[in-house]
């Protein structure tokens, strides 16, 4: 096994003595002890701002060294604002350090944004917070040494869904006066597309009227940025079907779109991939692809941390197949 293709500054024997499956203990809600497991040798972020004092949202910032970077002249790092997971109900950008710190670990400037949950908000009103979050970042992704023309969202679950409807309904970045369409990419992992809204979600996205305006596959229309879907198979939180039809409905519309499917891929496995490529050996190289696609990051050296398992035929795959799977 070569330091490549271990986790975040964690030893190979103890993930195999001590890591439990992030599907089972993500299924019988130990999300905390799950977190604070794959959190618990890593550096905390850069710098933390709060973009909307007034509501309590912060974000951090995870920024690679300068080694991994294009140089300023060059227009700075590419940027990923993050959105995670958690039914719209849960979750807190801190207990996502691993995936700033991955990210920032390959030369990109990592943002991960809180958003409010139910029952603080509900549909629309996250998705006027994320829409605020990724403005912050257009602002101010130049100090931190990011490049603004290179932005990209990107999301896990309810995160992904939020990604996706902010490139595919322009209205809530164009209130903050950023065109969707402007941006770099969209990554989304496990996302759903087009769902119903049953039982407790029912409350959360509200009026039954304003259904059909959760849906991101009932905006596309030709005028998204590229997108990047993974999804796993055995998925049963959020079917794959979502990620296969959204990606139907892009390239019907010519928008250039990866699907990347994982046959034995759970719910959590495209994001535990980015803890632990080992998980899912596809996931994360296919997420480097798609952002040096558009911006040429280089690989991080040995002594800047382990870096991630990648091939050359991987890489072909990805440009020349619309189904990568692990």
């Amino acid at each position: 096994m070569t330091r490549s293709s271990h986790p975040l500054r964690t030893p190979a024997r103890r993930i195999i003595r001590l890591a439990l499956p992030l599907s089972l203990l993500l299924c019988t809600g130990c999300e905390s002890l799950l977190f604070r497991f794959v959190n618990r040798s890593l550096p905390p972020p850069e710098a933390t701002v709060a973009y909307a004092p007034e509501l309590g949202l912060s974000l951090d910032i995870y920024r690679p060294r300068p080694t991994l970077t294009r140089a300023a002249s060059d227009g700075g790092a590419p940027v990923v604002v993050f959105f995670y997971g958690g039914a719209w109900q849960r979750g807190e950008r801190a207990q996502y350090r691993f995936v700033g710190q991955r990210l920032a670990q390959h030369g990109i400037l990592a943002i991960v944004a809180d958003y409010r949950t139910w029952p603080r908000a509900g549909f629309p009103e996250f998705m006027d917070d994320a829409a605020r979050a990724v403005a912050w970042a257009d602002g101010h992704a130049a100090r931190w040494g990011g490049d603004p023309q290179r932005l990209f969202l990107a999301g896990h679950s309810a995160g992904a869904h939020i990604a996706a409807l902010l490139a595919t309904d322009g209205r809530y970045l164009g209130r903050r006066g950023i065109a969707s369409s402007g941006l770099a990419g969209v990554i989304g992992m496990s996302g759903p597309y087009d769902f119903e809204i049953t039982g407790k979600l029912r409350p959360i996205f509200g009026d039954p009227g304003q259904w059909p305006r959760a849906q991101p596959v009932n905006f596309v229309d030709g005028d998204e940025p590229p997108f990047l879907l993974i999804h796993g198979l055995r998925d049963s939180t959020v079917e794959s079907a979502d990620s296969v039809q959204l990606a139907r409905s892009l390239r019907a519309h010519g928008v250039d779109t990866r699907l990347v499917l994982l046959p034995e891929g759970t719910h959590s496995t495209p994001l535990a991939g980015l803890y632990d490529p080992r998980r899912a050996p596809s996931a994360l190289p296919a997420i480097l692809a798609f952002v040096r696609q558009d911006a040429s990051v280089p690989p991080p050296s040995q002594s800047h941390g382990p870096s991630l398992h990648r091939t050359q035929a991987h890489d072909h795959d990805a440009d020349r197949h619309p189904l990568v799977s692990q």
